[in-house]
């Protein structure tokens, strides 16, 4: 059984209704990390007419998840769900395999140290 880094960048409104939504299926934890950053739009904010030449880096959440692979399409679903809007800033999802996890407290490693 693998595990998997869900990494989440979305705006900062999102993260109150992401954790109570990943808590109800389960989630044992998620890292949360406040940042500054944009996408394709250089910082443009959707009502704004032009596009920004330079880059302005707007107010984001970076969340960090650790699953079981097994979890992971369903998670991903509901981060979906959860985030969409339809408007620019809804964020991005990355996924990433994980080679080993170890609590440091207990040693444990792998699905035994996620629960």
């Amino acid at each position: 059984m693998g595990i998997s880094k869900i990494e989440v960048i979305t705006s900062q409104n999102k993260l109150s209704a992401l954790k109570k939504t990943l808590a109800g299926m389960g989630v044992s934890g998620i890292t949360a990390i406040q940042a500054l950053g944009c996408g394709v739009q250089h910082g443009t904010q959707e009502y704004e007419v032009e596009v920004h030449e330079q880059m302005e880096l707007l107010p984001k959440q970076y969340i960090m998840i650790l699953v079981e692979d097994e979890k992971v399409e369903k998670v991903t679903d509901l981060i979906m769900k959860e985030l969409y809007t339809g408007h620019i800033g809804d964020g991005k999802i990355v996924i990433t395999p994980v080679s080993k996890v170890i609590r440091i407290r207990t040693g444990e490693e792998d699905s035994a140290a996620l629960s």
